[in-house]
């Protein structure tokens, strides 16, 4: 099933346009060297393959994985070969591009540089830590993204019809289909494993049949409606409630049913500092590196990190403390009570600020014991106002024990 033509190409839009550097490369005679940087299934070898068809170029693939800096100036040299002789240009394919070393990498220059070959690189992983900068800045960068769920029943419905597919031997009830697009998490190649091991299984592809050969049972989610809405109310709620084991149920319910991992990692961020806060500062680190780690890793490894966040956060100590403070300061904003900033607290730094009396008789803390002195901060209409009241929580006790001491020397309460 894999496309022959840029039309065929399901899904990366914004590389297939007219006038892109791919269509570009694809109409154009001249070599030339890019990386194609995306998630697993998202048509990197496919887009390879389809320059390579399109021009009538000739296809070496070379894996990463497998092959050294002998099997690569191997592939150069017979490429070098064919276009001395015939004029036939060669696009050599390294797929897992980032598994290559440093020597590996610069085995790759000189074929880049003179234009023997049309370089075309495929990695999971950020080229920017894992290409050496030459190889790199001799090439395009091209980002794909994750099939959309239309995008994954796109690739199946024509899988199901095409004559290099099932040509029409098996039908695939609407239930299944959804279950199937679940499955895949935006991975093409994935789809369309489930879909013929289910085809092995029966001509008539129920749920029963998708899970039967999957030996996945189908996780009942939908992530547009009530039950996408439950869970993740149910998952943060656990969290809040500190059981932990629920917290990972409900991020397992979700993983498997193929919710997007940026999503429950924003989630978790969230609830970092929506309550935990302070009783736990931590907490919005391990929130903040296990979102990045899901950015940088996917899925499925991804989830391990996810977990890691998601039982901190469940077993950390409690406290809303922070967002009531700024809620509280939003509403007091948002009715009007904003009041004037201080004449000591205004900018003093450009021409004329000294005449109209900004800065005069501001105090610098650091010249003070303890880098504290008595001033007003506030405006004068909000003086009075308490926003941030910590609890006595984990490690938000000695803050609010110092907080109450600064506040009672600031404003002698």
């Amino acid at each position: 099933m894999r496309p022959r033509t840029l039309d065929e190409v399901i899904g990366q839009r914004h590389l297939l346009g007219s006038g892109t550097p791919l269509r570009r490369l694809v109409e154009s005679e001249a070599p030339m060297s890019l990386f194609l940087w995306g998630p697993p299934g998202t048509g990197k070898t496919t887009l390879a393959y389809v320059v390579s068809n399109v021009t009538k170029r000739r296809f070496v693939e070379v894996s990463a994985v497998s092959a050294g800096v002998k099997d690569v100036r191997a592939a150069i040299d017979a490429a070098r070969t064919e276009l001395g002789m015939t004029g036939r240009q060669t696009v050599l394919f390294v797929d897992e591009v980032h598994r290559f070393n440093k020597a590996q990498q610069d085995a790759l220059l000189p074929a880049v540089e003179n234009r023997w070959v049309t370089f075309i690189g495929a990695t999971t992983e950020n080229p920017f830590f894992s290409v050496i900068s030459p190889l790199l800045s001799r090439s395009l960068l091209l980002t794909l993204e994750s099939l959309g769920d239309e995008d994954v029943a796109e690739v199946v419905g024509r899988a199901l019809t095409d004559p290099r597919g099932l040509a029409g031997r098996a039908t695939l009830h609407p239930d299944a289909l959804a279950q199937l697009v679940r499955l895949a998490g935006g991975d093409a190649r994935r789809s369309l494993t489930y879909l013929e091991a289910a085809a092995l299984l029966a001509d008539d592809i129920t749920v029963e049949v998708v899970e039967k050969a999957v030996d996945k049972a189908a996780v009942r989610y939908d992530r547009q409606g009530d039950q996408h809405y439950d869970v993740i109310s149910a998952f943060i709620k656990s969290m809040r409630g500190s059981d932990a084991d629920a917290a990972v149920h409900y991020l397992a319910r979700m993983v498997e049913a193929g919710e997007d991992p940026r999503f429950i990692a924003r989630r978790i961020v969230i609830f970092a500092s929506e309550d935990v806060g302070l009783a736990d500062p931590t907490c919005l680190q391990v929130a903040v590196a296990a979102a990045q780690a899901v950015e940088f890793i996917g899925l499925p490894e991804g989830k391990i990190n996810l977990a890691h966040a998601v039982i901190h956060c469940a077993l950390a100590p409690k406290s809303n403390a922070v967002v009531k403070a700024i809620g509280a300061a939003s509403d007091d904003v948002r009715r009007g009570a904003i009041g004037h900033v201080p004449g000591h607290l205004r900018d003093a730094h450009y021409g004329g600020a000294k005449k109209l009396g900004h800065g005069d008789g501001y105090k610098y803390p650091h010249d003070f014991d303890h880098g504290l002195v008595k001033q007003d901060y506030a405006p004068e209409e909000l003086r009075d106002r308490r926003y941030y009241e910590p609890t006595t929580h984990g490690a938000e006790a000695p803050v609010a024990e110092r907080w109450a001491k600064i506040r009672a020397f600031l404003r002698g309460a």
